[in-house]
């Protein structure tokens, strides 16, 4: 059964799909929005905001941040033959390398990021010349969003790429900009049946290892060492997200993000603090990463100090301070 939010806004394709809604920008005030989606914490697609951008392909972004540097993640794909919670890191959590764009650009048109998922994630546009991007700023504007707890963060990666099943603790706007993306969605209510990552790794792994991460494999899930995760196929949603699209993904949504085709694909990403601030104050998957914040503090205090000391400090620092 779903949820009366979920009944109310969200359509049924069939008995195993569940859609998301898709609305037309154009015609959406910052009042709408708030009232029929943030307020209650609701999905939802919106098209035609975006369609004056420059389509972000990879020769725009070598033009644009060409040797700018950037963290990239080098995630391999040994790692999805093991379960999950015999990773060591995963997410924002995983090793990076520091490489100029045009790099980085390099392993994408060679295949060697295809190869071996090489991942350019979660990485700031405040000092980049695609900073001011009016369109970006007109969307946020029309959405009335306000509160930002980041800045535009981009994200760029070879098709075939998956950012495992997780959530976050923030409300979040997807922007797809070249390519598309699917997205599996399960409401905030079925946490538990997703089987989330132990608190207890952030005192081994401090905060490479964070408990908004599902165990489960969504698409070939073990139902013997996940029985509860049958039920939660009753509230599972699916998203394409075409380029130009925008995607209000709220704090506590369980998503797993797949990158469609054998190309390149761009998205950005922004998050904001909860709004209204009782729909932050009840929601018990962000009051569960505070909690793990405080339990990773030892570990992370203690790999600060070891990086300050190291020989190789800037590069350190820069790797922790990512992970953030």
């Amino acid at each position: 059964m779903k949820t009366p939010l979920e009944e109310k806004y969200l359509s049924e394709l069939d008995n195993a799909l569940l859609t998301v809604a898709r609305i037309d920008g154009t015609n959406l005030t910052s009042k709408i929005f708030a009232d029929k989606y943030r307020k209650d914490g609701i999905p939802v697609v919106i098209t035609g905001l975006l369609d004056s951008m420059n389509n972000w392909d990879l020769d725009f972004l070598r033009e644009k941040l060409g040797n700018q540097e950037f963290p990239v993640r080098f995630n391999g794909w040994e790692r999805y033959k093991k379960e999950k919670n015999a990773w060591n890191n995963i997410g924002s959590g995983v090793e990076s390398r520091t490489l100029s764009f045009n790099e980085y650009a390099d392993l994408l048109s060679s295949k060697e990021a295809h190869k071996n998922d090489i991942y350019l994630g979660r990485c700031a546009l405040k000092k980049t010349p695609l900073a001011d991007t009016p369109a970006l700023t007109e969307a946020d504007t029309k959405l009335g969003l306000k509160m930002p707890g980041t800045s535009p963060n981009l994200w760029v990666c070879p098709g075939s790429h998956i950012t495992p099943l997780h959530y976050d603790p923030l409300d979040g706007t997807l922007i797809q900009i070249h390519g598309e993306k699917r997205l599996l969605l399960f409401p905030p209510s079925q946490t538990y049946n997703l089987y989330p990552l132990s608190l207890f790794n952030y005192l081994r792994h401090g905060l490479k290892l964070r408990a908004n991460y599902s165990q489960v494999y969504p698409e070939k899930a073990d139902l013997e060492k996940f029985p509860k995760f049958e039920k939660t196929l009753a509230h599972r949603y699916e998203v394409i997200l075409k380029q130009g699209e925008i995607l209000f993904i709220p704090a506590g949504w369980w998503h797993e993000v797949t990158s469609l085709g054998d190309g390149v694909v761009c998205s950005i990403n922004r998050f904001w603090h909860v709004l209204p601030l009782t729909r932050a104050a009840t929601s018990w998957n962000k009051w569960r990463l505070h909690l793990g914040a405080l339990m990773a503090a030892p570990y992370v205090i203690k790999t600060w100090l070891a990086a300050i000391f190291s020989k190789d400090r800037e590069q350190k620092l820069r790797d922790l301070a990512q992970r953030l």
